[in-house]
């Protein structure tokens, strides 16, 4: 296997466990990134892995911890000698990839990510609070599975004109399943809607959040005035963004598309066409979990896809 000819695939939220990438840590590069992480946070990064599974939900733990493991993963493939020609990350896994297209520095996407972490944990609870506090009152996302992400759409764009509001297509996961956001009696009701129009189930997720709806609108106040500090440099190999399903072409763009990130679905589908059409060879899903390769292999694509998370699994790749 060539190298240099791959695309690391980043996992995003709900990926995590207990002690992922502490078995990386032999690594001088990933002990490093460890340090600097836990300078920004506060707090030991080794013991903020190894938290409990309830403390890893909250979405204030899970995306620096998660982040931090991304980057792990990446770090410790450059030691083995793999370079990228390619990168995309799903929802939070989109900083990981911008770091590693040389958009913004690692301890910047850890400042920002802890910024937008706390912002979306805040926003979250209170729209829980506004819900009386009871979780299953709050806001949150459900999985469609058996309709097409296009019909899905449909279905949400003509319900919304009849009058069913507050209900938003968040994750374009494969051509077979979908994730909505939205109130909760919206996601009731749009449960059955769904049922009827063909879906074979419709899974309502424990999440914190109708996260990547405009429902968490709020969160942006809180984290744009972090995301102005920072610099962001022009992509040093193709980076995609979940926003437009498209590669990244500048700083600038990418930047402006890390404000929309929040509230905009992650068009993954067309993400992964987009990076199909690179010409690489195979991807490597450089995080914790399996959770791309089978959207990957949902996709249709014959370029194969490696886990790269663990120091095992590395060491497995094209064998």
């Amino acid at each position: 296997m060539n190298k240099k000819n791959l695309a690391y695939l980043f996992p995003g939220q709900g990926a995590q466990f207990s002690g992922m990438a502490m078995d990386l840590l032999s690594s001088n590069a990933v002990s490093s990134l460890f340090d600097t992480a836990s300078e920004i946070f506060g707090k030991d990064v080794k013991e903020l892995l190894q938290s409990d599974a309830d403390t890893l939900k909250r979405t204030d733990t899970a995306q620096p911890a998660i982040t931090v493991a991304n980057l792990a993963a990446a770090a410790f493939l450059g030691e083995q000698g793999y370079a990228p020609a390619a990168c995309g990350g799903f929802s939070l896994g989109e900083y990981a990839a911008l770091v590693c297209a040389g958009v913004i520095s690692a301890a910047d996407c850890f400042r920002l990510i802890k910024a937008r972490g706390e912002a979306m944990q805040l926003t979250a609870d209170k729209l829980r609070e506004a819900s009386g506090g009871d979780a299953s009152a709050a806001p949150g996302m459900a999985a469609v599975v058996g309709l097409t992400p296009e019909q899905t759409e449909e279905l949400i764009t003509k319900w919304k004109s009849e009058g069913l509001k507050d209900l938003f297509a968040a994750n374009i996961n494969s051509p077979k399943q979908l994730v909505v956001s939205g109130t909760a009696a919206a996601l009731t009701e749009a449960e059955a809607r769904f049922k009827e129009a063909g879906a074979k189930r419709v899974i309502r997720l424990q999440v914190a959040g109708p996260f990547h709806s405009p429902l968490m609108a709020d969160a942006l106040e809180l984290f744009v005035p972090e995301l102005e500090k920072i610099s962001f440099r022009d992509p040093s190999i193709a980076v995609f963004s979940n926003v437009t399903g498209k590669k990244i072409s500048s700083g600038a763009e990418a930047k402006k598309l890390a404000v929309q990130h929040i509230t905009c679905p992650v068009r993954w589908v067309e993400e992964q066409a987009s990076i199909v059409s690179c010409g690489i060879e195979a991807c490597l899903e450089a995080g914790p979990g399996k959770v791309l390769q089978g959207l990957w292999k949902d996709s249709g694509s014959e370029i194969p896809v490696f886990s790269a998370g663990t120091a095992e699994d590395i060491g497995k790749i094209g064998a």
